[in-house]
């Protein structure tokens, strides 16, 4: 007679049963302003830096659209009382078209050569390693260490022998020289970012050097042309030491020497100076505005190396 007990299988091998866990509440979380990468001193310098730059255009901009008895009742910071453009029409009587014109033909003439002048020699500097090249380049560098006011006599005396003097040619020519070094300098790190095999592949179906240049090189290096284009502009636009040796007559007077004039005109007028201020540098606000992006990453194209 056997004596084993039969045991019951589903009771050894079935798992405890416990209960289903309970679903917490999910916790909100609110957004925080700062992480472990938040850079505090940056963001601060850079909140510092906001208000040192729009505080005085804001002052400017308001100032503009005061009389000259609210301006003095005012307070600085305060929106106009009694909004007026009697300043902006007093600026436009004083000529101010004409100035805005003869800025307009110089800056456009000046970034044009430099421009295009620079993008040959950045072309020849770039693709080729022959030792002319290189020590162009060297020159080219040595150039950034000339100072405009070192020159300002022998330029004087060069443009007054030419019979330039007084006249457009006399801000257009200089302005485009000085800005030629950091055009190239510019443009070559933007160019040797360039694959080789580009030229090459189209060296061997026969394109000559004239032809890549304007079928590779331009439509590739648009961005840093824009940035050399938006950073002359606004040097050649911001001259003063040019054309006040430079010209005399108000014909061929440009806006920062009219400004200048103005202040000497409207001593006492100070939002007639403002309104002057305000249209002199919306054009190139707004260029920069547009091309801000364009002007950063061609300043840092190549240099990342």
């Amino acid at each position: 007679m056997s004596t084993t007990t039969s045991v019951d299988p589903v009771r050894v091998t079935a798992p405890p049963v416990t209960a289903p866990p309970t679903k917490s509440a999910p916790v909100r979380r609110w957004p925080s302003l700062f992480s472990k990468h938040t850079n505090i001193p940056g963001g601060l310098g850079g909140a510092l830096w906001l208000l040192i730059v729009v505080i005085p255009l804001y002052w400017v901009l308001t100032t503009s659209f005061r009389s000259s008895t609210t301006f003095f009742s005012d307070a600085p910071l305060s929106l106009p009382s009694e909004p007026t453009l009697a300043n902006y029409v007093k600026v436009f009587d004083s000529g101010f078209f004409g100035y805005f014109t003869n800025s307009v033909i110089v800056t456009i003439a000046a970034v044009i050569i430099a421009v295009f002048v620079s993008l040959l020699a950045a072309y020849t500097i770039a693709r080729n390693t022959h030792v002319v090249s290189r020590t162009a380049f060297s020159l080219v560098l040595l150039g950034l260490a000339v100072p405009l006011q070192a020159a300002i006599i022998p330029i004087f005396y060069m443009l007054s022998q030419m019979g330039l003097y007084d006249t457009l040619l006399a801000l257009i020519i200089p302005s485009a020289a000085f800005a030629i070094p950091i055009t190239i300098v510019i443009l070559v790190n933007f160019l040797r970012d360039i694959p080789g095999e580009l030229f090459e592949s189209m060296r061997l179906e026969g394109a000559t050097d004239w032809m890549m240049l304007w079928k590779l090189v331009l439509p590739l290096s648009r961005p840093a042309l824009i940035t050399v284009g938006i950073y002359n502009a606004l040097g050649v636009w911001n001259g003063f030491l040019f054309p006040l040796v430079l010209t005399q007559s108000p014909s061929v007077r440009v806006l920062p020497l009219a400004l200048w004039s103005f202040q000497s005109e409207l001593t006492v007028d100070v939002p007639g100076i403002m309104a002057a201020v305000v249209m002199s540098m919306i054009p190139i606000l707004t260029l920069y505005i547009f091309g801000r992006r364009q002007l950063v990453a061609g300043l840092t194209a190549g240099f990342g190396k």
